[in-house]
C-alpha cells in the first residue's frame, strides 16, 4: 500500500484533514509561500530590481524564503516517499501560486502532482475535492506573478521617486 502526500498552507488544517482522509495520506503544511523574489541582488549583480530580469520579459527568479529551507526539505523528503503529491493550497491566486512554486521547488514530476481545492474544511467537501483533482491553474499563477512583479518594480523604481516629491 502506498502513501500519498497532501500539502496544505496552514498547519491548523493538518490534523482535521488528516482525520478526514485516513491513513493512506500524510498531510503536511507549507506554512504559506516557500519561495519568493530575493530582497537583494546576489553579490556582483547590478540589476535595478532584484529578482526581476527587466530585459528578459520580466522573468522572475525565486529563492527559498529565509527560514523555509527546513520546511522545504521536509516536504521534498515526504514527496520522494509518496506515490502522489496532492496540492491542497487555498483556492485563490496566492494558493495557486504556492502550489506551482512547490512543484518547482521540489522538482516534482507532472504525473505525480494532483491539485485539489475546497472552500470548506468538512469531510464531504474534502472527499469531493479529492474525487475531482485538476491541473494547476496557470492563469491564476500568471496573475499572481504579474501582481508580484509589478509590486516589486513599483516598490524599487517608483516609490523612491515619489518619496523625493513628498
Amino acid at each position: 500500500m502506498s502513501i500519498d502526500l497532501v500539502i496544505v498552507e496552514s498547519p491548523a488544517k493538518v490534523k482535521t484533514i488528516s482525520k478526514f482522509l485516513g491513513t493512506d495520506y500524510v498531510v503536511e503544511a507549507s506554512v504559506g509561500h516557500v519561495l519568493d523574489l530575493p530582497k537583494r541582488n546576489p553579490k556582483g549583480v547590478k540589476k535595478p530590481v532584484p529578482g526581476i530580469d527587466l530585459e528578459n520579459e520580466f522573468e522572475p527568479t525565486y529563492e527559498p524564503i529565509m527560514g523555509k529551507k527546513k520546511t522545504l526539505d521536509k516536504l521534498k523528503k515526504a514527496a520522494k516517499q509518496s506515490e502522489h503529491v496532492w496540492l491542497a493550497t487555498d483556492l485563490d491566486r496566492e494558493g495557486e501560486a504556492i502550489a506551482w512554486l512547490l512543484t518547482e521547488a521540489m522538482g516534482l514530476e507532472p504525473s505525480k502532482i494532483k491539485r485539489v481545492v475546497f472552500n470548506a474544511i468538512t469531510k464531504d467537501a474534502i472527499q469531493q475535492a479529492f474525487q475531482q483533482p485538476r491541473d494547476i491553474d496557470m492563469a491564476k499563477v500568471n496573475a499572481q506573478q504579474a501582481r508580484r512583479i509589478l509590486d516589486r518594480i513599483v516598490g524599487y523604481q517608483v516609490s523612491p521617486l515619489l518619496w523625493k516629491k513628498v
